[in-house]
Parts: C-alpha cells; sequence; structure tokens
C-alpha cells in the first residue's frame, strides 16, 4: 500500500477517543503535527497516555473523531484489515518488551515483518536480499555474526533490545515507533543503542517517534514534547495500557 507524498509524517487535529462506550478515559488531541524525518521525544508519566496515542499512530486502535493522517493517508479511511497492512508497510515498531518471538531463530524474527510487507521485501531483496539485509542490520548494531541462528529466548536483554530494532528497521519503513525502548538499560548502554539506532535512521532518512518518561534523553532528539502540552484526558491511563 503506497502512501502518498505529505510534509508531515503524522497530523492530527480533533482527536478524540475512549476504549468503550463506558470507560470515563478519553484521549483528546487538538492539533498535532510530526515533520519527516523529525526525531521526536514524547515525554509523559506513566498513565499519562502514550500508549493509548502509540496505538492510535499506528492504526491499532481508531479515533472515534477527528483526523489522524500518517504519510498523507487518513486511517479512517481504511478498514481494519486495510489499516494491518499499512502499518506492516509504513512502520517499524520497537516495542518495550520487545515481543520476540522467544523459540524462533534472530534472522526469523528480524524477517517476520517482510511476511506482511511486500514493500518493504522488496527494499530488502533490493538491498542484497533479505537475509544478507538482516545480517547488516544486526552487525551494523553490534551483535556477533554467529547470533543468527540463536534463539530469542537465550539472548541478554539488550541483544533482544538490538535484533527487536532489526526487526523495525528491515525493508526501511518511513516511521520508526519506539516505547520505552532504553527502560532497562543503564547510562552507558542507552547511548551505545540510542548512537547506534540513529545511525540507521540517518541512512533511511526515516521520521522517529520515542516515547520515555526518561527526561536525560532529550538532548538526542530534535524535538521534545511533554504529553500533557498536547493531551487533554478526563482520567488517568491505566497502567496497562
Amino acid at each position: 500500500m503506497k502512501a502518498e507524498a505529505a510534509t508531515d509524517a503524522v497530523r492530527l487535529q480533533g482527536v478524540e477517543y475512549r476504549w468503550n462506550a463506558r470507560d470515563p478515559f478519553c484521549l483528546s488531541i487538538g492539533e498535532f503535527e510530526v515533520s519527516r524525518g523529525e526525531r521526536l521525544l514524547l515525554l509523559g508519566a506513566s498513565g499519562s497516555g502514550k500508549s493509548t496515542l502509540l496505538s492510535l499512530l499506528t492504526g491499532i486502535a481508531l479515533a472515534q473523531a477527528g483526523s489522524l493522517e500518517v504519510l498523507g493517508q487518513r486511517l479512517d479511511e481504511l478498514s481494519g484489515s486495510g489499516r494491518d497492512r499499512f502499518r506492516a508497510e509504513h512502520f517499524g515498531i520497537i516495542f518495550q518488551m520487545f515481543n520476540l518471538l522467544p523459540y524462533g531463530v534472530v534472522i526469523d524474527n528480524v524477517l517476520l515483518p517482510l511476511s506482511f510487507a511486500p514493500e518493504r521485501r522488496a527494499r530488502a531483496t533490493a538491498a542484497g536480499g533479505t537475509e544478507s539485509e538482516a545480517r547488516r542490520l544486526l552487525s551494523a548494531l553490534g551483535l556477533p555474526a554467529d547470533i543468527g541462528q540463536q534463539t530469542a529466548a537465550t539472548l541478554s536483554v539488550g541483544q533482544q533490545q538490538r535484533v527487536a530494532t532489526a526487526r523495525a528497521l528491515i525493508g526501511s519503513p518511513e516511521i520508526i515507533v519506539a516505547d520505552e525502548p532504553t527502560s532497562a538499560l543503564d547510562d552507558d548502554r542507552q547511548q551505545d543503542f540510542l548512537d547506534l539506532l540513529f545511525g540507521q535512521i540517518d541512512a533511511t532518512k526515516a521520521t522517529l517517534i520515542m516515547v520515555s518518561h526518561d527526561r536525560r534523553l532529550a538532548r538526542h532528539f530534535t524535538r521534545v514534547v511533554q504529553l500533557t502540552d498536547i493531551l487533554a484526558t478526563s482520567k488517568r491511563e491505566s497502567d496497562k495500557r
């Protein structure tokens, strides 16, 4: 699914969302844009609405009111399956808990998004082959050459994080979304990881949207936004969202 050319990677106007009709929690966003190529850090405490916002941006959840455009495409104009295909093609997602297949080998974990994204698969193939591109990303992220056939469950937390990052980057999606990806790392490893991540993102000119509660990360980003400045909520989000 091809996205239209647009100055903004993401544009939200008048967006409102409730998880269900009985839920008093309402997420309300007047206006918010993310430019293509930005490195944006969204700062917010637990329960401030970070995960709900990411669900809206990636089309996992659909707003009940307002307009949400990604790469020029209004997400409410797509069916549920259409949003799934759009997300697979245009988003690389680094989850807080990494969400690797624990008994799958590393290479298969990295290649997994290409099964659902023909355009990303074509770009990875053109770069020298999908497996070769997966191994290149793993190497660029500082992982040893023989890690590809290890199962994800045998890896350290830092290694799992880098495999999850390679999975998000493969096929050069236009937008990388990262949900608290450094929360389990000490300061030195945070710096190493961000240097590697930014190096790969700079090579593809992708847009980066990272959410975190850690204000120390702010100096690494081109723009920092406090979620409280753009969100109005009637109830604090539950910890499990």
